[in-house]
């Protein structure tokens, strides 16, 4: 198995600040590094913001403001949100950087054109201005609305440069039919191959300048931009330096898995495929498409003006329980109705009265006892074990929910040791302080172990627990007779109404 592993998000337009949207996508990725940097691979984890495009010029318009105002603003938001969310990203692109970005994006696109795979001619079609990209009959109603913003689409007819799309039609039914790209979960990956056996067009890969100022010129040509979507896509590239083809792209390429959500499944798992295989370049080992959030049914959308606040939902209740609740409330594959009532819910019967409980309990009777014991007895060895095994096969199929359902299982475990055993009538008995000693050890290693199974997930707490224990940084395998010495405690999840 190679050490290396990439992984990227979707770039997320900066027409407006982040929403609660992204932050699912952005988490789940953030899962998936985390848990690969336990397994000690060399972790490449890639995101950034997308601005360019008819939208920003609008929406700065709407504002008062210059373009590069707006998307210095709102990329700034998008990085201070992965502050917030404890995100480990390794990189940043924006698609304005004129010094690594641009200069990458018009050398595929140099590429593409010399291999035959680029050429000008008149396109047709009707054009969602919110989804920045011309829509096939299956995506818009029986009135040619936007089936996703349920706005009119635009009846679009212009000289435009055209991606020989058609031309990989064989091809990318092979490549995923062998599963040489894996398209999780099933049911999209055979909703991709249906759309490509309704027959792929060439699609534009530009717009004329008078239409679209705010972009990237085509190469040779400053009467025309190059088409968003071309431009985006290219960022996984331009983030390992394809330019300079150096360390990075050397070491990590091609992504080992890609997130992004199902409205731009089309976009990464047939156009950008058709775009590396026109270039040359290895493909994607894994698309990982998620669900949306929703609000009684329908998509959050900034066009939509649904939107959550991700920063006040951290300012009131912490990263982790936003963590928590967007990666236990349902599969990753399906959508996630939010409700702040769910939400709540979620806090306090997992969390407060969860694993923040069973901490609790378990220091005040370390504390009562002497402030310290020594970890000899584990009595949930077996236990243990057992769920690293489940577990690991749970993270490997990117079942987060289920690997969470596993964890709160052995937090049950502990809870009911504590309920059964009573150790805290111990406390006045001589003769019996090897019993209580024994079972507070035994829960201690329940605790260290449930904190480093959920490090992935929320890692603020996990590190927490460690340190309430003095584990930090102390390897599984070393805590056996260790001193355990409760220095310090704070409450982790305090009850919220």
């Amino acid at each position: 198995m190679s050490n290396k592993f990439y992984i990227t998000t979707t770039i997320p337009y900066v027409n407006a600040a982040p929403h609660i949207g992204f932050a699912l996508e952005i988490i789940q990725a953030d899962v998936i590094a985390r848990y690969n940097r336990g397994l000690n691979r060399d972790v490449f984890f890639l995101t950034g913001t997308d601005e360019h495009g008819f939208k920003m010029v609008e929406t700065a318009k709407s504002l008062g403001i210059t373009v590069e105002e707006l998307v210095n603003l709102n990329s700034q938001k998008f990085q201070e949100l992965n502050k917030i969310l404890n995100i480990s990203n390794s990189d940043f692109i924006r698609t304005s950087d004129k010094q690594r970005h641009w200069p990458t994006v018009q050398k595929i696109w140099r590429i593409l054109k010399d291999n035959g795979d680029i050429y000008k001619g008149i396109y047709k079609g009707r054009y969602c201005p919110r989804c920045e990209a011309f829509l096939t009959d299956k995506e818009m109603d029986e009135n040619f609305n936007c089936l996703i913003h349920k706005i009119p689409t635009i009846e679009t007819q212009e000289e435009n440069y055209l991606f020989k799309l058609s031309k990989f039609q064989s091809k990318l039914l092979e490549v995923i039919d062998k599963g040489e790209i894996k398209i999780l979960p099933e049911f999209r990956k055979n909703e991709v191959i249906s759309f490509i056996n309704q027959g792929l067009k060439d699609v534009s890969f530009s717009r004329p300048i008078e239409k679209l100022q705010w972009g990237i010129p085509v190469p040779d040509d400053p009467s025309q931009i190059i088409y968003v979507w071309a431009d985006a896509l290219t960022n996984y590239l331009s983030g390992v330096d394809f330019l300079s083809a150096g360390a990075n792209f050397q070491r990590f390429w091609p992504p080992d898995v890609q997130v992004l959500g199902k409205d731009v499944s089309k976009f990464h798992a047939i156009i950008w495929p058709a775009i590396l295989l026109s270039a040359g370049l290895p493909l994607p080992k894994t698309i990982f498409i998620h669900g949306f959030i929703t609000i009684n049914g329908e998509k959050i959308s900034k066009s939509q003006g649904n939107v959550i606040d991700p920063f006040k939902i951290v300012q009131e209740f912490g990263a982790d329980p936003l963590r928590y609740f967007l990666l236990k409330e349902s599969s990753p594959f399906d959508d996630l109705d939010y409700t702040l009532e769910k939400f709540q819910a979620r806090y306090n019967g997992d969390l407060a009265n969860g694993l923040g409980n069973l901490t609790s309990r378990v220091i005040k009777l370390i504390s009562l006892y002497r402030g310290e014991i020594y970890l000899k007895a584990n009595d949930f060895e077996e236990n243990i074990n057992q769920s690293y095994n489940q577990y690991h096969s749970l993270m490997r199929d990117y079942k987060f929910n289920e690997a969470l359902d596993l964890i709160n299982y052995l937090i049950k475990q502990g809870d009911n040791c504590l309920n059964t055993k009573k150790p805290w009538e111990f406390l006045n008995s001589n003769s019996k302080s090897i019993d209580f000693e024994n079972c507070l050890s035994s829960l201690v290693f329940l605790l260290a172990n449930i904190s480093q199974l959920i490090f992935p997930f929320i890692p603020e707490t996990s590190n927490k627990i460690l340190s309430f224990f003095d584990l930090t940084n102390i390897p599984v395998g070393d805590y056996q007779n260790r001193k355990i010495q409760i220095n310090s405690f704070s409450q982790l999840f305090p009850r919220k109404n």
